[in-house]
């Protein structure tokens, strides 16, 4: 599952980080369109994912024509 780092495969922008990344796969997200509709509050409460990871993937979500509730 992993690239040689401890951030595992999935098509989540860099910018999100690893730490976030890591809880989204834990949490069996590792595709954006995956997260298309589910809670912010859902994802921020993932030991993890901040702030910064919810803005990131927002964007990147907005970018597909998709978002996050």
């Amino acid at each position: 599952m992993a690239t040689g780092s401890d951030r595992p495969e999935t098509e989540f922008p860099r910018a999100v980080g690893a730490p976030a990344t890591r809880a989204l796969a834990a949490a069996g997200y590792t595709r954006l369109d995956q997260l298309a509709g589910v809670p912010a509050a859902e994802l921020a409460a993932l030991h993890g994912v901040g702030p910064k990871a919810l803005r990131v993937l927002g964007e990147a979500l907005a970018e597909r024509g998709l978002s996050l509730r």
